[in-house]
């Protein structure tokens, strides 16, 4: 293992808790001088010192532990490389960065996001308007409120610890059965909020405007759509306890959490609020367990749990309680066009928010094979391996004159804990040199000979022959032949 250097973060630590070094080491049964080494960089931070700051403080290693650095490094190089600076910032010094001033590197890489945000916004409103004019101070410096809760997840590694325990306690002290919940959750609604569900349609009864989820507090009823299945059932009963009896918890988090608009703030009670009912039909242990029973099989998991097969590997992207860690996955939802309408990380991978997604990610082949699980051994410029795992899935039971929505479902994880899902079998996982080499996306991608790249990396500038030949090969329907320009 290499030796983990973690002054500043110490330094913030001790801060945070507003104590003094003298008393810290106290606190740490260490020596005053060996804590001012510590915290400056002069001696690593060993596990002995680790486990006693989680002992004394409760704080989570994660903090100290090099999986933040590479997911800070990740955007850092995400930044830097759009950044059209004349001196280039080194890796030496992003790692650096990332290392001992971690703070300092998720500003700089939010203000980034937030730059890159305004500038996309520009360009659409620009081309609304048909004009290229100074819009003045139109809101453009919020950050669009989804874009909020996705980072407050993100940032947490998807898993909310305070609202999963209390779910999953609520679970065992309403006598929930696994795969089964539902007349349980039935019986927890009538009996403790006096409140009747409507399973079915009957006359009169319908959700209003075809929700799926429609609560009457006056009449004391929760009708729920006729079109849902017994899993997608015991979900929305499971929110609506989720916001009748965790509602004060969530909304406390819900007010703590630094967000910039009313807007933003009401979408995070709704996610917490689904994280719950997530984390209540799921409980977390039983789920963990079984999963690793399984090897990970997302399909019996889903069967035995009565959810769908999105439920589940959602479930399986939150399984980070310090105690008892799953597998550490990436969830990604796509449609036909490319756009990630999900995406969630439990450990380091990091999400290009620019200039698409690979073509060569198994994600998009799957619309191809329908309901078929398809593996994929990747590798991304920076070395890093991945199993990827990708299967469609499709919403509501349309009509004649009602298209239904199709999406593709991406779960991955590092290639070191690939032996621990049942999907590696028969899979050679040594064998790198012919796994898919794929991207953040082209305009991050540094892969120059890729056949598949749509667009020069922002990175990576290409000689005038090379973007005519690969980006500009018609003009008027006449091809140009680079060598004649």
């Amino acid at each position: 293992m290499r030796k983990s250097f973690a002054g500043v973060r110490l330094k913030r630590l001790r801060e945070e808790r507003g104590l003094t070094q003298l008393a810290l080491a106290r606190a740490l049964e260490l020596s005053p001088s060996y804590l001012n080494q510590l915290e400056q960089n002069q001696r690593p931070l060993t596990v002995p010192v680790l486990l006693k700051l989680n002992a004394v403080f409760g704080v989570d290693v994660q903090r100290f532990s090099e999986d933040g650095e590479v997911r800070l490094m990740a955007g850092l190089r995400e930044l830097f490389s759009e950044t059209l600076a004349e001196e280039a910032v080194s890796l030496a010094e992003m790692e650096e960065m990332a290392a001992n001033m971690p703070g300092v590197a998720r500003m700089l890489i939010r203000l980034g996001q937030r730059q890159r945000e305004i500038q996309e916004r520009e360009a659409v409103l620009a081309a609304q308007l048909g004009q290229d004019q100074d819009r003045g101070d139109i809101l453009l410096l919020k950050p669009m409120p989804y874009e909020e809760v996705r980072d407050f997840f993100y940032d947490r590694h998807n898993y909310i610890d305070s609202i999963d325990i209390q779910a999953e306690r609520a679970f065992e002290a309403w006598k929930l059965k696994p795969g089964n919940p539902l007349d349980g959750l039935e019986q927890r609604l009538r009996q403790q909020h006096d409140i009747r569900v409507l399973r079915e349609s009957a006359a009169g009864e319908e959700t209003h405007g075809g929700a799926l989820r429609e609560f009457c507090p006056e009449q004391r009823i929760l009708k729920l759509s006729p079109q849902l299945r017994p899993g997608q059932m015991a979900f929305q009963m499971a929110t609506q306890l989720a916001l009748l009896e965790a509602g004060d918890a969530i909304a406390a988090m819900t007010q703590d959490a630094r967000l910039s608009s009313d807007e933003a703030r009401q979408l995070l009670y709704i996610g917490l609020a689904n994280y719950f009912a997530g984390a209540l039909i799921l409980p977390y242990r039983l789920f963990l367990d079984r999963a690793e029973q399984l090897g990970y099989d997302i399909e019996r998991l889903a069967h035995e749990f009565s959810v769908g097969f999105e439920t589940a590997c959602h479930r399986l992207s939150t399984l980070q309680r310090a105690d008892a860690r799953g597998v550490p996955f990436f969830f990604v939802r796509v449609d036909r066009a490319g756009n990630i309408s999900k995406r969630q990380s439990a450990t380091d991978f990091h999400f290009s928010r620019i200039g698409g997604s690979c073509p060569l990610w198994n994600i998009y082949e799957a619309f191809g094979q329908p309901r078929r699980i398809l593996t994929q051994l990747a590798t991304m410029p920076d070395g890093r391996a991945y199993l990827w795992i990708a299967r469609t899935v499709s919403h509501g039971r349309p009509a004649y004159d009602s298209p239904g929505k199709i999406f593709a479902i991406g779960l991955g994880c590092d290639i070191r804990h690939a032996e621990r899902l049942i999907y590696s079998r028969h899979l050679n996982l040594k064998d790198t040199v012919n796994f898919t080499p794929i991207g953040s996306g082209c305009k991050l991608c540094p892969r120059e000979n890729c056949p598949q790249r749509a667009f020069p990396s922002l990175g990576v500038p290409l000689s005038i022959d090379e973007n005519i030949s690969r980006f500009m090969p018609y003009t008027f329907g006449t091809a140009i032949n680079p060598a004649k320009k």
